[in-house]
C-alpha cells in the first residue's frame, strides 16, 4: 500500500515560519510555530516589493537544494547579510504560503531578481518537495516527518547547557541541602550508589508530598565576575549528577555511654541516579527544574544593547571557538532575552605611530569578530552559543546589537 507522508508544501514559508519557532525541545510541540504581529507586518510589508539586492548576501546562490544536516540559521545566512531577519526572507515568498510548518531536505530554493529587488521561490518542476513515496507491508504503519524537519541551530549543541549550569547567588548556594555522609566512609559516589544529605536548619529535608524529590547535584560554585568592574554576578554551580530523596530527615533517641538518652539527627537517604561525575561529601543539592519546551527565535534587541564575555563555559581557556556556550554579563534585569542575537567585537590592537616623530599610541578601531545568540537567562547572566566567527573570541571581548 503507498501513501504520501506529507502534501507538497512552499519552502520559503516552511523556512521563515520554522524560523520562528526554531528550536523545540519535544516532536510533540512541533507544530507550535509563534509567529508575532511585528513579524507578520514585516513580511506582509517586504512581499510587496521583495528585499533590496543590497540586504543579500555576497554570495547568495541563484538556486539552493536543502540537505540533511542543514540549520534554518545557515540556510538564512546564504541569502541575507543579517540571517536573523528571518521576516524579509519569509516575505520574499508571502504569497505561496499555504502550510507555514516545516521544512525538508530535497527542497529547492530559487532566488530571482529584478528591478533591484529581490524574490525567493520554490521550484515547483522539481518533485524533491515531495518526501518520497513508502511502502508498508504487511500491515499500514505511519511514520512521522518531525525528526526529519530541519532546526534553527543544532539541538545537541544547547541542549546539555538548558539542564546542566545554574547560576545562584551565594547565599543560596550556601543554604542548600548538601550530601553530608556516604556508606562504609566512602569518598566518592555515583550512580546506583547511596549516600545521606541534610538541608540546612529551617528547611530540612523533610519525607512529605509536599517536597521536591528529585535533585540535581553541584559542586562547589565558581564565582562570574564582571571583566570591566570586578563585580561578582553569581555563582556558576558545576552540574555533577542526579540524585532522588528516598527518606526524609528524622531524629532518633540514642544512648550515651553514661546510660543517658540524647536526641540524634538521622539525614535523609537519597540515591544517586545519575552521574556526569563522581560526588563527594559537601556536594550541594538544588531541586530539579520542570522541563522546559524552547522555542528560539533569533532577532535583535529593540533597543541599544552592550555587553562583555564573562566566561567560557566548561573550560580553562580563555578563547572560544564556535558553537561554544560562553556566559555574559546581561541578564533578564538589562532587558536580556532568549532569542536576543548580539555581535562579538574584537578589541582593537594598540600600536605605536611609527610613521611619526612623536611616536603617539594608537588605538586601533573594534572589528566585528561574530554573532552569539542567547539561549538562557539569569538575573544578571545570560548563556549565549557562538553562531560565527572569524576569529577567536576571548573572555571580555564586547558585545554590541548586529548592524
Amino acid at each position: 500500500m503507498t501513501t504520501h507522508l506529507m502534501a507538497k508544501s512552499t519552502l520559503a514559508t516552511a523556512l521563515l515560519s520554522a524560523l520562528a519557532s526554531a528550536l523545540v525541545a519535544a516532536p510533540a510541540q512541533a507544530q507550535n510555530f509563534p509567529i508575532t504581529a511585528a513579524q507578520r507586518e514585516t513580511a506582509s510589508q517586504v512581499a510587496q516589493k521583495g528585499v533590496p539586492l543590497s540586504e543579500l548576501a555576497a554570495n547568495a546562490p541563484e538556486r539552493y537544494t536543502i540537505k540533511s544536516g542543514d540549520t534554518l540559521w545557515a540556510i538564512s545566512g546564504l541569502f541575507l547579510k543579517r540571517a536573523w531577519h528571518w521576516p524579509e526572507l519569509w516575505g520574499m515568498n508571502l504569497d505561496d504560503i499555504k502550510n507555514p510548518h516545516r521544512i525538508y531536505p530535497g527542497q529547492v530554493l530559487v532566488l530571482e531578481r529584478k528591478n533591484g529587488m529581490a524574490t525567493l521561490r520554490v521550484d515547483g518542476a522539481n518533485d524533491a518537495s515531495l518526501p518520497d513515496t513508502v511502502r508498508v507491508s504487511p500491515r499500514t504503519r505511519y511514520e512521522s516527518l518531525a525528526d526529519a524537519a530541519l532546526p534553527t541551530l543544532r539541538p545537541s549543541v544547547i541542549e546539555p547547557f538548558l539542564a546542566e549550569p545554574v547560576v545562584v547567588d551565594e547565599a543560596g548556594l550556601k543554604s542548600a541541602p548538601r550530601i553530608v555522609s556516604a556508606p562504609e566512609s566512602r569518598v566518592l559516589l555515583t550512580q546506583g550508589d547511596r549516600a545521606y544529605a541534610r538541608g540546612p536548619k529551617d528547611m530540612p529535608l523533610l519525607d512529605d508530598q509536599r517536597l521536591e524529590k528529585q535533585f540535581r547535584v553541584f559542586r562547589e560554585a565558581t564565582p562570574l565576575k564582571d571583566p570591566v568592574t570586578g563585580e561578582v554576578l553569581g555563582y556558576e554551580a558545576q552540574y555533577v549528577g542526579k540524585a532522588t530523596l528516598v527518606r526524609g530527615e528524622t531524629t532518633t533517641e540514642v544512648e550515651n555511654r553514661d546510660g543517658s538518652l540524647s536526641t540524634a539527627l538521622v539525614p535523609a537517604t537519597i540515591d544517586i541516579v545519575g552521574a556526569k561525575e563522581e560526588m563527594r561529601v559537601g556536594d550541594r543539592m538544588l531541586p530539579e527544574p520542570p522541563r522546559q519546551l524552547m522555542a528560539y527565535t533569533p532577532h535583535a534587541p529593540a533597543s541599544k544593547m552592550d555587553g562583555r564575555i564573562v566566561s567560557v563555559y566548561g573550560s580553562a581557556v580563555v578563547n572560544a571557538a564556535q558553537n561554544q556556550v560562553v556566559v555574559i554579563n546581561r541578564g533578564t534585569r538589562d532587558g536580556m532575552e532568549v532569542g536576543h542575537v548580539m555581535a562579538i567585537l574584537k578589541d582593537g590592537a594598540r600600536v605605536v605611530d611609527k610613521s611619526d616623530d612623536s611616536r603617539p599610541l594608537l588605538k586601533l578601531p573594534d572589528e566585528r569578530n561574530g554573532l552569539l545568540m542567547v539561549f538562557r537567562t539569569f538575573d544578571r547572566v545570560s548563556y549565549a552559543l557562538v553562531l560565527e566567527i572569524t576569529d577567536g573570541v576571548r573572555v571580555g571581548d564586547r558585545l554590541t546589537n548586529p548592524r
